[in-house]
């Protein structure tokens, strides 16, 4: 069971970070009012790698678990839902926000774009942790009831503690 819940918390991992990225360049490269296929692929590709960073150093399942038991919340419910996908949020889209904010910057200011990064990162800020809330809340749930489908109790590989 053990070797399940590792393979659901890095596929977990993988495809939040993909979907993250996804939507959050998109996001980014959209609002700038610049959209650029080289572009994207670079913020994608970075964003991905951040991403997959905090996943695999931040073990999400057993801090939202802890934060869940600390507050008593009810396993599953729609209010530990909300909770949870703040959580994830808070520490994902501020990190990735930041980097990818700073490394646009460098790049426009490089090529002579008369840009302030306070307010550019602000405004990143606020719309990248409400598309990445939004997506949290979404996919993450669907993505663990993939998962468990396929690695879950009953599944190839699972072994039930009797």
């Amino acid at each position: 069971m053990q070797q399940n819940m590792k393979k659901i918390g890095i596929f977990m991992s993988l495809l939040m970070g993909v979907t993250l990225s996804f939507f959050l360049s998109l996001t980014g490269q959209l609002s700038s009012g610049h959209f650029e296929v080289p572009g994207f692929l670079l913020s994608f590709g970075v964003s991905l790698l951040v991403s997959l960073i905090i996943g695999f150093l931040v073990p999400m399942k057993k801090v939202n678990d802890s934060l869940d038991r600390k507050l008593g919340l009810a396993p599953r419910s729609l209010g530990t839902r909300f909770f949870e996908a703040l959580v994830s949020d808070i520490i994902y889209t501020p990190i990735i926000t930041f980097i990818m904010v700073f490394m646009n910057y460098k790049i426009a200011v490089s090529h002579g774009a008369p840009l302030v990064f306070g307010p550019m990162l602000l405004k990143s800020m606020i719309v990248s942790l409400i598309v990445g809330y939004v997506l949290i809340f979404i996919f993450m749930p669907l993505f663990m009831a993939l998962l468990m489908k396929k690695y879950g109790p009953g599944r190839p590989g699972h072994k039930s503690e009797e």
